[in-house]
């Protein structure tokens, strides 16, 4: 099941590209010693929403699969990547990744990379396959 619905593409796609925009803006006006992890614009929370079910739907047309869950609390989670899929009695797959809001867009728009969000402790992993840098960003 996708994280957005079709009627709300277009709309995410432009909150997703607008958060993008504006977090590209703020790194690249950070100070010398500023830190690009904490990139975050403030957009209102349906657009924030928005942006991260948008980008989470392209990241299952990128890699789809059953074998890796990515959950972006409270907004989405979805399902990518071939491997063995949950079994009937736990919906779960053997491989699980959080990730906030603002983690994942930074991944997803190319602001940060995953070894930096990982040595920082932002993204929650479990599981073989817990590396997704080969896919992000998306854009």
């Amino acid at each position: 099941m996708s994280a957005i619905r079709e009627a709300d593409m277009e709309e995410g796609r432009r909150d997703f590209l607008t958060w993008r925009d504006a977090a590209k803006e703020a790194a690249n006006n950070l100070d010398p010693e500023g830190d690009p992890l904490s990139v975050a614009p403030q957009t209102d929370r349906r657009s924030k929403a928005m942006a991260v079910r948008y980008s989470l739907h392209m990241l299952e047309i990128k890699a789809p699969g059953p074998g890796v869950e990515v959950r972006v609390a409270p907004w989405g989670a979805v399902k990518i990547l071939d491997g063995p899929a949950s079994d009937p009695h736990n919906l779960t797959p053997p491989d699980v990744i959080e990730l906030d809001p603002d983690v994942w867009l930074r991944l997803a728009a190319g602001i940060t990379d995953w070894s930096e969000e990982a040595a920082a402790g932002h993204i929650s992993a479990v599981g073989e396959r817990d590396d997704l840098h080969e896919l992000l960003p998306l854009v």
